[in-house]
């Protein structure tokens, strides 16, 4: 299995930033971590979790574990992204940039 950075995900004041990293876009064949975010240099932005990745974080009986076992809110949707998809199902995996 192959891994490499595609890109970082950024919580801001006034929502969220998606881009794709330089050296993912200078790679030999890119592929768009989604459908929805098709491969490019410009960044995304959006007042709401983009779609994707929203949709990676587990929902019911899972989500209401999460949320007592890190004692997350669930309004925090990027703290249950960094909590819950670090080994989530499927090609995408979700770390935190500790630089």
């Amino acid at each position: 299995m192959r891994y490499e950075l595609a890109g970082f995900l950024t919580e801001t004041t006034d929502g969220y930033t998606f881009i794709y990293d330089a050296n993912y876009l200078i790679g030999s064949a890119p592929e768009p971590v989604s459908l929805t975010l098709p491969v490019q240099a410009k960044p995304y932005e959006s007042k709401i979790l983009f779609p994707f990745f929203d949709g990676l974080i587990p929902e019911g009986w899972l989500l209401d574990i999460a949320e007592k076992n890190w004692k997350l809110n669930a309004r925090d949707r990027m703290g249950l992204l960094l909590a819950c998809c670090r080994d989530c199902i499927g090609a995408v995996s979700i770390e935190e940039d500790k630089s």
